[in-house]
């Protein structure tokens, strides 16, 4: 088969790409290599500048009527004192506060209202094994579904296969690593009636906890050195749970729901980002472009952001079927210095507090300079919710619809 533009990859920046795609009247075909969305322990926070997104397009209303928590302010307890460390109350947004859902329903979502134009089609279970190249441009997918192989012709690919994607490597695009010193290992625990209600972090000499409240139970990220998973599962389940409760109290009667080291999940920390995101005929976005750190949960939103702009950019020439490299390298040009200043952030974040923190044995005499800042002067706290919240260089859907 034949489409204009073929999106390997049902996540967020690919479903959001396609939606925009066709919503402009441009025939667009998204592979799904799963069947369906429910895997656990992928980022639930749709952040203010997504939110803004999907007001532009008429969704956010709709959206909101999901099952959802809403943020304004993220804490921290740090050594003992909790403090805020972002307002998101003052940003310059429809909804200024951080929204958290599953993201298997956003994905839903996102998916049912593309399919209402008739240029959408969506393929559940079907694996992108290799690109098809002529002529030394990247002109279409093999795709393996069901047992079944078939090629799909495009004008355009997008590579929105995250992290570990297939596209990419299949063409030949080399990244480049920047390195982490952190892993992080996803659970759940149960959420009682008694529990704090706040969203945020719990720091103490040696170890960190974040805990995502999701009104019946606790998303826990627990931070660990890069590496270092194997010395923690030898010292056993048991001590595990105790670092847990011993770092958040009010999990102390609950931590023995993590029965066996299956309910813990590892997130191999990486932060990379490719020198060049497109080929003739190829685009890469999201994660398969850059893979970010989990820090401040901004991965996935700035995933969409990528896909407004390359939409943005690409709706018109692959209607008209004039698409040349020089739009893919002007989606490029409009989302590397975000991506780049994004990393930085992460990167320095990374090194000045976490692998302190988590080399650090003794209890220090007070919360760190910056975190004091923030306590004594309020209006502070609208920077790393800014930063957070909208990110650099927010993105605004610019396509009519069609028709």
């Amino acid at each position: 088969m034949a489409t204009r533009c073929c999106i390997a990859g049902g996540g967020p920046a690919g479903l959001v790409l396609g939606y925009l795609l066709a919503r402009s009247g441009v025939p667009v075909v998204v592979l799904e290599k799963h069947d369906d969305f429910l895997r656990d322990f992928r980022g639930d926070t749709i952040h203010p500048s997504t939110l803004q997104v999907l007001e532009d397009v008429g969704l956010l209303d709709r959206f909101l009527r999901l099952p959802h928590q809403e943020i304004g302010e993220l804490t921290a307890d740090v050594f003992g004192e909790v403090v805020v460390m972002a307002d998101f109350r003052h940003l310059p947004a429809p909804r200024p506060f951080l929204v958290l859902v599953p993201q298997w329903d956003f994905l839903d979502f996102i998916a049912d209202e593309a399919r209402k134009f008739p240029h959408f089609e969506l393929r559940m279970g079907a694996r992108v094994t290799r690109v098809l190249e002529e002529d030394g441009r990247v002109a279409g997918v093999e795709v393996s579904q069901r047992g079944d192989t078939q090629e799909i012709r495009a004008g355009l690919v997008v590579a929105a296969d995250g992290r570990h994607t297939t596209v990419r490597t299949s063409a030949g695009l080399p990244t480049t690593d920047y390195g982490a010193p952190i892993d992080v290992l996803w659970f759940h625990l149960p959420r009682t009636p008694e529990d704090p209600s706040r969203t945020g972090g719990t720091m103490r000499p040696g170890s960190m906890l974040v805990t995502l409240n999701r009104d019946t139970y606790w998303q826990c990220a627990y931070v660990i050195p890069k590496g270092s998973l194997e010395a923690l599962r030898a010292r056993g389940l048991p001590a595990f749970r105790r670092s847990v409760a011993e770092i958040s109290g009010f999990l102390g009667d609950v931590v023995d729901r993590i029965a066996s080291w299956d309910d813990v999940k590892l997130l191999s920390v990486q932060v990379s980002r490719m020198p060049r995101w497109w080929r003739d005929g190829l685009l890469c976005i999201g994660d398969a472009a850059h893979a970010m750190s989990p820090i401040g949960g901004v991965g996935i939103n700035l995933a969409i952001q990528d896909a407004v702009a390359a939409a943005n950019l690409l709706a018109a020439p692959l209607r008209e079927g004039r698409l040349l490299p020089a739009h893919l390298e002007a989606v490029q040009r409009r989302r590397e210095w975000p991506t780049r200043v994004t990393q930085r952030m992460q990167i320095a974040l990374q090194d000045a507090l976490l692998s302190p923190l988590l080399a650090r044995t003794d209890v220090p005499a007070g919360v760190p300079l910056p975190v004091r800042l923030l306590q004594r002067l309020p209006l502070l706290r609208r920077l790393p919710a800014r930063a957070i919240g909208m990110g650099v260089r927010p993105e605004r859907v610019r396509l009519p619809p069609a028709g």
